[in-house]
């Protein structure tokens, strides 16, 4: 057992609360691969009041304790200088964020942006210490929706914070990942980081992959003629835009971490490593921003078609509603024509002895040729009007 160890046991064997503690890890510490297939405490909803999912100190890339509350992780790192603790969070109350901050000197107004959430993705630096808000993403087969999280962290030079206010991202595969890699670990905080922002920006990729799929459905829907596909562009563009909010800060926050290299010193390793999640962010932004492209374009053909449709329905309308006056000058001509032997033989139906031409012996040649006049007549003008 190494001398950072037995000194960190000794440490613990001074605290009453915590020779429990140093009684497993003397265990753990024997059999090194036991303590690696060590289950990381499931996340999700504590009781109120503890909202620690899991508490860690590591010591030389390996954990050596796992304090179950914020005092006991206090006190354990005060003891082991070299070692550095991560802390997770899930949804914590003021009064755990106030303790914290009174432990690691973190800004009153990093730790306001813990407690309210729903922030943008930002990384500031307040002295020794980086607060970094990161917008973790995933994509819902089931609903085709996108779920977005977030998670706060608090960087120091030997103590990392993570604040989740929602399931995603899952933080319990970040930490098996760098306790399986104790080189990574011996990097420091910068590591944790890495391993955090990493986890955040893969988990993108589905996301793009199911965005890129509901994208190619839409395009076959719009030239389907589906009437319910506007909304969905509608919807799908939004979720793209939320999306785009989610990536884009990332590119100016990775710059600046980038930037920062030399003045603190870095590992060279480390460097590489943020430059390639950096190259994968960049990868990610461009497909997002062509994907708000497109869209704008599909609803642009999609009004077009839908524009289409309607002048085509308009015309036949009109075809239609052209046809039925035509009908109704046919029917209207052939009652005129018809209204005048009508009227004459309604006259002479009347039975009235006094009439004129009634004992007429051409009378009712007369007659029968008025009417063939007036409807030869008739004919001839409607004709001529296009009527018949």
């Amino acid at each position: 057992m190494s001398d950072i160890r037995l000194r960190t046991l000794r440490a613990f064997s001074r605290t009453p609360s915590l020779r429990a503690a140093a009684r497993r890890y003397a265990g753990t510490a024997a059999e090194p691969a036991a303590l690696e297939q060590k289950a990381t405490p499931a996340a999700g909803p504590k009781p109120k009041g503890h909202s620690v999912v899991d508490s860690a100190i590591y010591c030389d890339g390996s954990r050596v304790a796992s304090p179950e509350s914020l005092a006991d992780t206090y006190q354990v790192l005060h003891e082991s200088p070299k070692s550095l603790a991560w802390i997770g969070l899930y949804r914590p109350d003021r009064r755990e964020l106030t303790s914290l901050a009174q432990e690691f000197d973190l800004h009153e107004l990093a730790i306001e942006d813990a407690i309210q959430a729903h922030q943008r993705p930002k990384l500031e630096r307040y002295g020794d210490t980086l607060f970094v808000v990161l917008k973790a993403a995933r994509y819902r087969d089931a609903t085709e929706e996108v779920e977005f999280g977030e998670v706060h962290v608090f960087v120091g030079p030997d103590f990392v914070v993570t604040v989740r206010h929602a399931e995603a991202p899952n933080l319990a595969a970040v930490r098996r990942r760098v306790e399986r890699d104790p080189e990574l670990l011996r990097r420091g905080t910068e590591a944790v980081l890495y391993a955090i922002m990493d986890k955040v920006v893969d988990g993108y990729a589905p996301v793009v992959a199911g965005l890129e799929n509901d994208i190619d459905e839409i395009e076959t829907e719009v030239f389907r003629g589906d009437p319910k596909v506007s909304r969905r562009i509608y919807e799908l563009s939004r979720e793209v835009i939320e999306f785009q909010r989610a990536t884009r800060p990332l590119v100016g926050m990775l710059d600046s971490l980038r930037a920062g290299f030399d003045k603190y010193g870095v590992d060279e390793e480390l460097q590489r490593s943020l430059r390639d999640v950096a190259d994968h962010v960049t990868q990610v932004v461009e497909r997002v921003d062509a994907f708000r492209e497109l869209l704008r374009d599909i609803l642009t053909v999609n009004a077009t078609l839908v524009a289409q449709q309607q002048n085509e329905e308009m015309k036949s309308l009109t075809v239609a509603s052209n046809d039925q006056n035509e009908e109704v000058k046919r029917i209207s001509a052939w009652a005129a024509i018809l209204f005048a032997p009508t009227l004459i033989g309604t006259v002479y139906g009347m039975n009235f002895d006094a009439m004129p031409e009634l004992h007429w012996q051409f009378g009712y040649p007369f007659a029968v040729g008025l009417m063939a006049m007036v409807c030869g007549g008739l004919h001839l003008i409607f004709k001529r009007r296009g009527w018949l």
